[in-house]
């Protein structure tokens, strides 16, 4: 990974850019492939490039059904596309040069610190390792947790199932191949009440989504939850409570007319997928106004930063609330574990909500009315979108180029983070402190 940098402020966030970019271009001329599909066609660049982006930004959006469209061939080059986007272009190109014997550059390990979400360049090399190791060996508990129940349906070929479907929940991608068993687009609707599936893939998209920073902590200081970073705190009880509040919801309110065992497998995995997995055991479209509403704020949420997943991540929503809590109590600085939190990060989780609320809206306003379709759907589909998360209301396929160019755009924006797009756009140069404007009141609220 000999990487060219030009010599102007913020680089690393337009190479970090440009590297997912060229994945996405790469894997969609490799799906336009006639050998990609099982019809021996060539799939449209559209169509490909949608698939791509929607495989290396770990989303889910599809506009082909993956097992009856591609082939094994198209199937394998998309899970290396989710491999590669879920656990990040550079920190898989920094695995291959370090495994390959070369030392990484200052600037290489910058590199890994933005795209990792870490606190210091030290130990960037370490980090690499941990986190190919941990996610390969999760991947494999997760497929072998699964083979029983899909080589006893489909032979020798559950094996691939398992190890596609344990990548994807991993990955936080939700991608499926169910297509072949019960219908095209149907997700994981066929094993809604079946727990041998339901548990493995909830343990990995939320294994997957709490960031590897996270499983640090975890691994090196176990159970004495004190002496973990303050992020790392904030990311398991954030989490904690974003399963169990809306799974309770679901519970009482969404699929009171199913068996217990289906109820609780059904509210369970609804809860658990929106935080940027992508997968559905339940018929989206029948449920109600509410668990709709619901299951967007989550997608909007998304996982923790430095994980798989996207959105706009459990510390930032945490940290507004804890200013929120700060400005009721009128506390001067906001809290959280007893330890404050800076003005900067206040300032820039507050960018980050705004900005993830404006593209969800501008991009399904311009859907519905490019598409004809309601503007609540629409919104789920561009919720899905920046979310990265890949659950839809049944409308992905149908839509036409602007609105696909749209989702792209949004899946892309979604996966490599708010503040890489902004930071890539604008100049770094900070105006001068010493010359601020004059301080002048203005009420709000």
């Amino acid at each position: 990974m000999e990487l060219i940098i030009a010599r102007r402020p913020h680089s690393a966030f337009r190479i970090i850019l440009a590297g997912f970019a060229a994945v996405i271009l790469a894997g969609a001329l490799l799906l336009m492939l006639p050998l990609s599909s099982k019809s021996g066609s060539v799939t449209s660049f559209e169509h490909a490039l949608f698939t791509s982006t929607s495989a290396v930004c770990v989303t889910g959006l599809i506009v082909k059904d993956t097992a009856l469209y591609w082939s094994g061939f198209g199937q394998a080059v998309i899970l290396v596309l989710i491999q590669i986007g879920g656990l990040g272009v550079v920190t898989v190109a920094a695995f291959i040069e370090t495994t390959a014997g070369k030392k990484l550059s200052l600037l290489e390990r910058n590199l890994l610190e933005d795209s990792l979400s870490a606190f210091q360049v030290g130990g960037m090399v370490r980090m690499t390792r941990f986190i190919f190791r941990t996610a390969i060996l999760t991947e494999l508990a997760g497929a072998v947790a699964m083979m029983p129940v899909f080589c006893r349906e489909y032979g020798m070929q559950g094996i691939w199932m398992s190890v596609f479907h344990s990548v994807s929940a991993f990955c936080n991608a939700g991608f499926d191949l169910m297509g072949t068993h019960s219908g095209a687009f149907s997700s994981l609707t066929a094993y809604s009440g079946r727990f041998g599936i339901v548990l493995p893939v909830c343990l990995l998209i939320i294994l997957g989504g709490i960031g590897f920073l996270t499983w640090h902590d975890m691994l090196t200081y176990k159970t004495d939850f004190r002496k973990y970073r303050m992020q790392s705190k904030v990311i398991l009880v954030t989490t904690a409570i974003l399963i169990l509040i809306p799974a309770v919801l679901y519970y009482l309110f969404e699929f009171s007319a199913s068996p217990l065992k289906d109820r609780l497998a059904l509210s369970l995995f609804q809860a658990v997928t929106p935080r940027t997995a992508g997968f559905n055991t339940a018929d989206l479209t029948k449920m109600t106004g509410a668990g709709i509403t619901l299951m967007i704020v989550l997608m909007l949420i998304g996982g923790s930063p430095g994980s798989t997943a996207g959105g706009m991540k459990t510390t930032t929503v945490t940290v507004l609330l804890a200013n929120a809590l700060a400005v009721f109590q009128r506390k001067k600085n906001a809290e959280l574990f007893r330890r404050r939190i800076e003005d900067s990060t206040i300032k820039t989780a507050s960018a980050i909500l705004m900005l993830y609320i404006a593209l969800t809206l501008i991009g399904g306003g311009v859907i519905s009315l490019a598409e004809g379709l309601p503007m609540g759907t629409c919104l789920f589909e561009t919720a899905s979108a920046a979310g990265t998360v890949g659950l839809t209301l049944g409308i992905t396929s149908g839509l036409g180029t602007l609105s696909h160019a749209i989702l792209i755009a949004l899946m892309f924006f979604g996966r490599v983070g708010g503040l890489t797009l902004m930071y890539a756009a604008i100049s770094a140069r900070r105006s001068d402190e010493a010359g601020r404007r004059p301080v002048e009141k203005i009420n709000v609220g």
